[in-house]
């Protein structure tokens, strides 16, 4: 029997997966072109919609170019630290930084140059390290997967920022939440951050999806559409329809329980444990609504426009529902208003 070409593990590269070409395609050119305008792209959107995935995609293409050296740091680990052992541990770099005498054996990065002075400061460190690859026309591209606006997060951007003032080779990708990257851009003393495009990942392309569908599994166009209408484009849900499927052999109407329980508890659970109560209370009055009226909700809920606005946006940001048809709003994920009617009570 094949292996399954569907993937439910969040993150994790699957076999069968839709390209999402234009942004790729504009950061990997923005960060490889000889006067970059962008040193910082933060990746957002709602869990599931396929943000480690993209990330990833893109650091690997970037790693296959001459001259550069991707690295991911843990944000919750010293960051600095860890970016400079990360270097050292390179053996066409540590010949660089030696040659430069550069002498980090007070770090325990296993680099000391005799007859000269050890540097004790990692940010210093870094600097010289950095100064040492830009001579020699490398560039490094550090990824951060779910970045917060915690204590090494911060510690961490405030050195970036010294990096790009200096104009040093360095680039970041960053994945988060929107609430965490919204947090980190707004904090004061960090306006290069402010200044950093977001890249919302949109949901994906559904005859695209029903392509990927219809080839596997040998289905009816018609068919296969259904099943792309059935993820609403959420990237999550294309996995997990297509595994479920897999697993009934073909068979996307048998699937749907096991489908429809598995976004619940492995997305939805989560995304709703995060919901102020009374964001709760709007998505519940959303999914009462059988037209989406803005206007029909706001008096289900008893709430004026300005009350009410506040909660569009926040739910919109969040990647929940969409609003771009005028005085209309609909959830983006599928399913989750019957997840919504069943797990809301006051």
């Amino acid at each position: 029997m094949r292996n399954n070409p569907y993937t439910l593990i969040f993150g994790q590269e699957p076999k069968v997966m839709i390209p999402r070409s234009m942004q790729f395609r504009m950061i990997e050119d923005t960060f490889c072109s000889e006067s970059p305008s962008q040193h910082v792209y933060m990746i957002t959107g709602v869990r599931g919609s396929g943000k480690t995935v993209f990330m990833t995609s893109l650091a690997h293409s970037i790693r296959e170019k001459q001259d550069w050296i991707v690295t991911e740091l843990n944000s919750k680990r010293d960051m600095l630290t860890s970016l400079g052992a990360k270097l050292c541990s390179v053996n066409a770099f540590a010949e660089i930084f030696r040659d430069a005498s550069i002498n980090l054996s007070f770090f325990g990065f296993g680099l000391e140059v005799k007859n000269t002075v050890p540097i004790t400061d990692i940010e210093t460190a870094l600097i010289r390290m950095l100064s040492a690859l830009n001579e020699r026309g490398k560039r490094v591209l550090i990824t951060i997967d779910e970045a917060d606006n915690g204590k090494e997060m911060l510690i961490f951007s405030h050195s970036l920022q010294i990096f790009l003032r200096e104009n040093l080779p360095v680039f970041m990708l960053m994945t988060g939440l929107f609430e965490n990257i919204d947090a980190l851009q707004n904090e004061r003393t960090l306006t290069f951050l402010y200044r950093a495009p977001k890249i919302y990942l949109e949901p994906l392309n559904f005859g695209t999806m029903a392509d990927y569908y219809e080839n596997i599994f040998s289905l009816p166009r018609s068919e296969a559409l259904k099943m792309s209408h059935l993820t609403k484009g959420f990237s999550f849900a294309f996995q997990a329809l297509g595994y479920f499927t897999w697993e009934h052999e073909g068979d996307y109407k048998a699937a749907l329980t096991e489908y429809k329980q598995h976004l619940d508890e492995y997305v939805y659970e989560k995304i709703w444990s995060e919901l102020s109560p009374t964001d709760r209370k709007v998505a519940s009055a959303i999914a009462s609504s059988e037209t989406g009226k803005v206007a029909e909700i706001r008096s289900a809920l008893g709430m004026s426009s300005g009350q009410f606005a506040p909660y569009r946006s926040r739910l919109i940001r969040k990647g929940i529902i969409r609003g771009d048809e005028y005085g209309v709003v609909r959830f983006t994920l599928p399913l989750f208003e019957r997840f919504v009617e069943e797990n809301y009570w006051e």
